[in-house]
């Protein structure tokens, strides 16, 4: 028996409460997934533009950031950069670079307690189930029944732990971020001096 007939005979025993949170638990991580790739590969590649404009402000070749540097759009705006416009234009960085947390967060503190709905649920079934049942009710009777409640939440907490590492991964993404932003504004502000 396959992995995919395995998933279908446990769905076709579930009641649609458990299956309406497993479908909740898999949107979820679809989002979670989303979310990740989608910022990690944002990030990723302002934070290789924002490398290449503190090499050449580090290494003298440059006084001034470079046009696809977040800190270019602010500093054309003023004629002498000063720590006023630095700190509006990083927290304008750290503001984008962050979106998309507040959803990981949330998702991976709401889906551990959806996936422990969906058990209860299905545990109560199961003892309402075994109430009508004539004769004795043995562990070999509750035992496949409640192991099959448990995956709601088994599924819940994964989802959860995949939320809560890509929160961290991205958070430390836009720290590195918003720390090359004010090596910059810090080397700008230097030569100003």
């Amino acid at each position: 028996m396959g992995l995919f007939d395995s998933l279908f005979t446990y769905l076709d025993k579930s009641s649609a409460i458990t299956i309406f949170v497993l479908s909740i638990l898999s949107l979820y991580l679809f989002l979670v997934l989303w979310i990740f790739i989608y910022r990690y590969f944002s990030l990723k590649t302002l934070m290789i533009r924002e490398e290449i404009s503190l090499k050449k402000l580090y290494m003298g070749r440059s006084k001034t950031v470079e046009k696809n540097s977040l800190l270019h759009p602010f500093l054309a705006k003023v004629l002498v950069p000063n720590k006023a416009i630095f700190d509006v234009a990083i927290k304008s960085a750290v503001k984008s670079a962050t979106s998309g947390l507040t959803g990981l967060s949330i998702i991976a503190s709401t889906s551990p307690f959806i996936g422990l709905f969906g058990t209860v649920v299905a545990i109560l079934e199961t003892f309402a189930k075994l109430g009508h049942q004539s004769g004795g009710t043995s562990i070999s009777v509750v035992a496949p029944a409640i192991s099959e409640a448990l995956v709601a939440t088994a599924a819940g907490i994964a989802v959860a732990t995949f939320a809560y590492t890509f929160h961290l991964i991205l958070k430390r993404k836009a720290y590195e971020l918003t720390v090359m932003l004010e090596s910059q504004a810090d080397l700008i502000l230097s030569q100003k001096a």
